[in-house]
């Protein structure tokens, strides 16, 4: 079974009325499909072991084996192991830098003392990252049958942005999440979510056939609709989570540390990794300690306009069901809590001791400098290169601004110094650039785009004219054009408006499946006609072909879509000779195929395959006219 958007929300509105009327019931229907999918696992091992023992009991009670038998012995063996190797799935480990008790004993004491608390397993790793933000992670070392290895893992800038206190109300909302004092029930749900997703993509990626026929199509059904339907229980279980931090930390410091996470995970992301990666424009190495500027900047007083912003922006997020996270408001209505404005100015007071300077103490300046010099060696590269570009950019632009005081640019000129002026000027610099564009050519789709985007930043309505206008002209911006107006409407309280638009986002990108699917194959099915490539890039094909003798014949024609017809896809087919070595076995020919693939520099969708399995193919190709574009000289 697959859900669209439009499917899964209509059962997750069910679900949930249906949770709240009879919890009970709804926890055993979810209980039930948990379980269902083990039976299925297991009653295919079981019927397999019993057939192999029925086989083996017969030839003994007969007292004879025969040829027929053994081989059935060896085949069910061979199956069984097969089944028991498939479920035997490798769950890699998270990656982060190990902290060990005896480097960083406040934090281990901290930790032993919440788990203690809320009766949680012990973990057997902790793990430092640069992520904003803390998780358990459960892996099993034995695939579906569990034993579980547990992993906590937080995040330094996370550490460094928070006051001691509310990061315990951090780890208290983690740990809840495996606490023994609530709902083990729904610990249990929750961990079996993360385990069914990883054995059907580990299942996916086993390359096995037998597998893949009695496991992988079961799995493809139930997994999504497990998911679906224990979505509702997820989501309950993050509001369970939150009352073990109330639990723990009380509830106004549960709250505040709700409103702190999505503030300064805002503040870091657009401000303050905005403000290092802008000093590109000047310094040709990335800084040195940028994880000491970020503590720097974590540690003082936000500025009152940045962090109102951002919070206005986080309280009027709504609740939706591509996480199963709630939204603030309604995690802190959950809490009863009511915010007041006036308390923004205590939540966001400067930091005296954070929780990275009591809990790993004088071992932070050692992980705030590995961080530093790990991010420094990974963009180092990138950032000279950028450097390069942005400077050559500025030339270029100078350049373009002199020329335009004597002449009228190109529209090519006009277009990219309209790009440039957006780049390194303001928004207000760029209007008359683009207005002046789309004058001169009223269906300039990126023109129109970013002048869209802009005028729906300063809140003007009429942004959403331009964007439509983009996506009449470019396909390829059908969903980013209609998130960013759906953004826009529902920042101005039009939800009726803003689920137009991520409708219409939803169902253009279920057309863009429904097209990678068409293209995907072709088939003798299939409806083919002549191709419309010009004649100077069928001669470019011809010469490619010259330089691989092992080429016979070529076909070229192209396949009639359903989906986007107005994007041709060609079908490439080529007969190659087959040497007498080659013949004893069937040849590799992807080889081929990719070296073609790699050489093609005008076909933007194609696809290619060998003719020598297809002669019924070949004999459709040869009635459309002119299909075959190439014959190897010497040969008919």
């Amino acid at each position: 079974m697959t859900f669209n958007q439009e499917r899964f929300d209509k059962l997750i509105q069910k679900l949930e009325v249906f949770a709240n009327k009879q919890p009970r019931l709804y926890k055993l229907h979810v209980a039930f499909l948990a379980t269902l999918g083990y039976a299925y696992i297991f009653l295919v091992i079981a019927v397999t072991l019993t057939l192999l023992v029925g086989i083996i009991f017969l030839m003994f009670e007969a007292h004879s084996v025969n040829a027929s038998s053994l081989k059935g012995v060896l085949f069910l063996l061979a199956f069984a192991l097969v089944l028991l190797r498939s479920l035997w799935v490798s769950f890699p480990p998270p990656t982060g830098l190990p902290l060990q008790s005896k480097d960083v004993p406040n934090l281990y004491s901290l930790i032993n003392e919440i788990s203690s608390k809320l009766k949680a397993p012990r973990f057997h790793h902790i793990l430092l990252t640069n992520d904003f933000n803390a998780a358990v992670v459960q892996i099993p070392r034995l695939g579906l049958l569990g034993w579980q290895q547990n992993y906590l893992i937080v995040g330094l800038p996370l550490m460094l942005a928070l006051p001691p206190e509310q990061f315990r109300a951090v780890l208290a909302h983690e740990l809840g999440h495996l606490s023994g004092n609530h709902s083990r029930f729904s610990g249990w749900i929750y961990r079996q979510r993360e385990t069914w997703y990883r054995i059907v993509k580990g299942l996916g990626q086993g390359g096995n056939e037998v597998s893949s026929l009695i496991f992988e199509r079961f799995l493809t059904w139930y997994s999504p609709f497990f998911y679906a339907y224990s979505f509702v229980l997820a989501r309950m279980d993050e509001y369970e989570a939150d009352r073990c931090a109330v639990e723990l930390t009380g509830e106004k410091n549960a709250a505040e540390t709700l409103i702190n996470v999505e503030v300064k995970a805002r503040f870091l992301e657009r401000y303050f990794w905005s403000s290092i990666y802008k000093q590109v424009e000047t310094e040709i190495e990335p800084p040195k300690m940028t994880y000491m500027a970020m503590q720097q900047a974590l540690s003082q007083r936000l500025h009152q306009e940045i962090t109102s912003s951002y919070l206005m922006e986080a309280l009027a997020k709504k609740t939706n069901n591509a996480d199963t996270h709630p939204c603030l408001t309604d995690r802190l209505k959950a809490l009863e809590y009511i915010f007041n404005p006036q308390q923004e100015l205590a939540i966001f007071a400067p930091i005296e001791i954070s929780a990275a300077q009591k809990l790993l103490e004088n071992r932070l300046e050692k992980f705030i400098a590995h961080f530093s010099q790990a991010w420094r060696e990974e963009i180092a590269t990138p950032w000279r290169q950028k450097y390069a570009d942005f400077q050559n950019s500025i030339a270029t632009l100078k350049d373009l601004n002199q020329k335009a005081k004597t002449q009228q640019l190109t529209l090519d000129e006009a277009t990219q110094r309209a790009f440039l002026t957006f780049e390194f000027d303001s928004e207000e610099a760029v209007i008359p650039l683009l207005e002046e564009i789309i004058h001169r050519d009223a269906r300039h789709a990126s023109a129109n785009y970013l002048l869209g985007q802009i005028l729906l930043n300063q809140q003007d309505v009429t942004g959403i004219e331009y964007i439509e206008k983009a996506i009449e002209q470019d396909s390829s911006i059908v969903i980013e054009g209609c998130q960013t107006i759906c953004y826009f409407l529902q920042q101005q309280g039009k939800i009726k408006e803003a689920k137009s638009y991520q409708e219409r986002a939803v169902n253009y990108h279920e057309l863009i499946l429904k097209a990678q699917q068409e293209r995907s194959s072709v088939k003798e099915k299939d409806k083919l006609e002549s191709h419309t490539v010009s004649d100077i890039d069928v001669n470019k094909l011809r010469q490619q072909f010259s330089h691989h003798p092992e080429i016979k014949t070529a076909y070229l024609v192209q396949k009639n879509m359903q989906f986007f017809p107005e994007k041709p896809f060609y079908v490439l087919a080529l007969k190659r000779e087959i040497t007498f070595l080659e013949g004893l076995e069937k040849p590799d020919c992807s080889k081929l195929v990719n070296s073609l693939l790699q050489e093609n520099e005008f076909l933007d969708n194609v696809f290619i395959f060998i003719l020598n399995d297809h002669l019924n193919m070949e004999k459709k190709l040869k009635v459309i006219p002119n299909s075959m574009i190439y014959q190897k000289k010497g040969k008919k």
